[in-house]
């Protein structure tokens, strides 16, 4: 069974859920506040192999906002 990506537009959560494809687009109570307006996100791909990434793109390390980071090899 797929995860999927939500975000609530009440309280601007994004959130995870993890149902079957079937479900996928309907509708969710938002987890934070139960609000009955959240939707799918698009998510991409991504892979790390080696500390790098190999199929997509990372935003930031976990350790620093920066998009490339020398410690944990996000480039």
């Amino acid at each position: 069974m797929p995860i999927y990506e939500y975000f609530c537009p009440d309280c601007q959560q994004v959130f995870d859920s993890l149902r079957p494809m079937a479900q996928a687009d309907e509708p969710l109570p938002c987890p934070q506040c139960g609000g009955q307006k959240a939707s799918r996100k698009i998510s991409v791909f991504y892979a790390r192999s080696e500390g790098r990434s190999v199929a997509g793109t990372a935003s930031a390390c976990s350790g620093c906002s920066a998009t490339t980071c020398s410690t944990c090899g996000v480039r």
